[in-house]
């Protein structure tokens, strides 16, 4: 029997696509929420066709389901409403007097044309929490623009901080204010769960990209706002502890964190650089951050002159923190991630009798752990189900839906 989870009982209504609503979505699934993802009939999330690389059936050969789609709408059920026909937007009615929270990022006021937005609910649905997120947030001057993950971190500092200092600014290669957003929602959404629960009251949760972005700057955006220093690129380099960065050794690369004083001396005194420590532009860490390059390019000289496994394995008998850049097969590869049973595998329909490899919930908890009970959902896959279950809609009328392009 699956674990009923944290949120057992709780009905979402998920009307979004991509990744920062879906992200939210699989979250609140993994922790047992009822998460009924909405899509258009022949449509679907845009992300199913994403690729490559796809899904391979049982002959080997490409399905149409893209690995993004895979990456967030595990534990969801979907079905399929077209909400632009006023008898799709009744259908969304009778769903939500089900639901506890409704999840959407059409444009500001798209769902609005069909009555489906918060002021056309409040009422009908006092308890609904309605989470509504979009690139720039309701209001605002650039509230009706489109916005995407890119333009929120270009927008909100992230990409003039990215990339080595000599070369032009790149962006995360995650979208990931796309995921960030997602994880705001859903802290957003279990606090007015929370209000819900109290008062009997839902509410409305109006995210933007932008916002979320400027709301994660923290210590870069705390660095300008105290010392007035438009922060620049580092490549790796952090901006407030030297020497904290990847190196390059004899043979690889390794990431080296003696970002306090006394893991600095340990580091100098196991190379045999006791000259360093003696040097006062080293002395302290503000001493090393005022000469970043210098200290970074006596640090480099010694490391390059051993192996990544050397440094790994002999600054760790020291308590100075140290570890390998991995590339991806080196991520799932490794014995540490294998241990915390981050790759998880599941059944899936678009395979035949095969199974697709997922990203399990970094989330352990000892009493309602994630559960992952349900694979990605194929395009409408649970549209009968949920209606008939929910709604209490016969095979009939659910055929005449279907005539009628409803469904």
């Amino acid at each position: 029997m699956p674990n009923p989870g944290a949120l057992s009982g709780i009905r979402i209504l998920d009307m979004s696509r991509v990744l920062a609503g879906p992200s939210c979505t699989q979250l609140l699934g993994d922790l047992g929420a009822d998460v009924i993802k909405v899509e258009r009939p022949g449509v679907g999330d845009e992300t199913r066709t994403w690729g490559p690389p796809y899904v391979k059936d049982a002959a080997g050969n490409e399905t149409t389901e893209a690995g993004y789609y895979l990456s967030a709408n595990r534990n969801k059920r979907s079905v399929t409403i077209d909400v632009a026909k006023p008898e799709g937007g009744r259908l969304i009615k009778r769903l939500l007097a089900e639901c506890d929270v409704m999840i959407e990022n059409f444009k500001v006021g798209g769902l609005a044309k069909y009555g489906l937005g918060y002021a056309d609910l409040k009422d009908e649905f006092p308890g609904l929490v309605y989470c509504s997120i979009t690139g720039f947030g309701q209001t605002g001057p650039y509230a009706n623009r489109p916005g995407y993950d890119m333009m929120a971190q270009g927008m909100g500092g992230l990409i003039s901080m990215t990339g080595e200092p000599d070369r032009a600014p790149v962006k995360v290669p995650i979208a990931i204010n796309d995921v960030m957003t997602g994880m705001y929602a859903s802290v957003g959404i279990l606090a007015a769960l929370r209000h819900r629960d109290a008062t009997g009251q839902g509410q409305y949760i109006d995210l933007g990209l932008l916002d979320v972005q400027v709301g994660w700057l923290y210590n870069q955006g705390l660095n300008y706002l105290t010392g007035g220093t438009v922060p620049g690129r580092l490549g790796t380099a952090h901006p407030n502890s030297v020497p904290y960065q990847a190196f390059e050794t004899a043979d690889g690369f390794i990431i080296l964190a003696a970002n306090n004083d006394a893991q600095f001396e340990r580091f100098c005194e196991l190379a045999g650089r006791e000259d360093l420590l003696a040097d006062p532009r080293f002395k302290t860490n503000p001493d090393r951050v005022r000469n970043r390059e210098a200290c970074a390019e006596a640090v480099g000289a010694v490391i390059e002159q051993q192996s990544s496994r050397y440094w790994i394995e002999e600054l760790e008998k020291v308590s100075v923190s140290c570890c390998p850049v991995y590339d991806m097969a080196d991520v799932f590869a490794d014995p540490g991630v294998r241990a915390r049973d981050m790759q998880i595998t599941m059944p899936y329909a678009p395979a035949g009798s095969g199974t697709v490899d997922l990203i399990a919930s970094p989330l352990k908890m000892s009493a309602t752990p994630p559960d992952y009970h349900r694979p990605p959902p194929t395009l409408g896959q649970h549209t009968d189900e949920v209606l008939e279950e929910i709604l209490g809609l016969d095979p009939a009328e659910r055929e005449k839906l279907r005539a009628d392009g409803l469904i």
